[in-house]
């Protein structure tokens, strides 16, 4: 259920930095940075593409998380996306992740991920999720680990025309939020993640702990590196916003 009403009283909207300016607003990859899905979709993986007659280590199938399902099992399968064993291979992935990952619920949240999406809340950061899920999955997973009331709007790449890396998906979020990209972060745990952040003006803020190595996040000009969720909290609540592109239009709030 969306739930998007505020908790509790809250002081002036965003966390306040040096000189006065802000950071409205926190999008978040889910897999790998809210949710430790990594080693349960790993293991799903190489399950379904067992079925389909694939072997598949547990490092190229982790390789693979983070793409939509159809590049995930392309990859896996070594087919295009549209033969019918990549079609067959996500509708079986489909029907076994909610006994398979969903069924851990809260188990899955990374340390400290609900204290601080909670602390940026009452700080008055606004919260959403764009992730390579689609709308649905993702909504699911927020659900069984306890946290949906705590963000926004949720994202999904089957809402949009390109997805990752391509910035569609944040630009769209940071548009329902009603905050313009460049007064936004967005925290993931992928070099296509911080890519796609700074091609969309936000602040990328990387976290180590998720697919992506500290050498290959950090090599992102502009990337916040984070050991923990605590550790988003700091750099999301000390981050300035980006400089407005010259010319680009003011986003409202909705």
């Amino acid at each position: 259920m969306r739930v998007s009403a505020e908790v509790g009283e809250r002081p002036a909207r965003g966390v306040r930095g040096a000189g006065g300016e802000t950071i409205r607003a926190a999008v978040f990859d889910l897999d790998g940075t809210l949710a430790n899905t990594l080693p349960p979709i790993s293991k799903l993986l190489v399950k379904v593409a067992s079925e389909q007659g694939c072997s598949v280590t547990a490092r190229q199938a982790a390789a693979a998380i983070g793409r939509p399902p159809g590049q995930a099992f392309g990859r896996l399968l070594g087919r295009p996306e549209e033969d019918g064993r990549v079609q067959a291979a996500i509708s079986r992935y489909r029907e076994l992740f909610s006994y398979e990952v969903l069924c851990q619920g809260p188990q899955l949240l990374f340390p400290g991920v609900t204290a601080g999406l909670s602390a940026l809340r009452a700080h008055g950061v606004e919260l959403a999720v764009a992730t390579s899920k689609t709308t649905r999955s993702a909504e699911a997973l927020l659900d069984v680990m306890g946290i949906r009331d705590l963000v926004g709007p949720v994202i999904g790449q089957d809402v949009v025309r390109r997805g990752k890396p391509h910035p569609e998906m944040v630009l769209r979020a940071a548009g329902r939020l009603g905050v313009a990209p460049w007064e936004s972060a967005y925290v993931g745990d992928t070099v296509g993640d911080m890519r796609m952040a700074v091609t969309a003006r936000m602040e990328p803020v990387a976290v180590t702990y998720g697919i992506g190595t500290f050498g290959e996040l950090a090599a992102v000009a502009g990337t916040r590196m984070c050991g923990s969720f605590k550790d988003v909290v700091s750099v999301i609540a000390a981050a300035r916003p980006r400089p407005a592109a010259a010319g680009a239009p003011q986003q409202r709030r909705r």
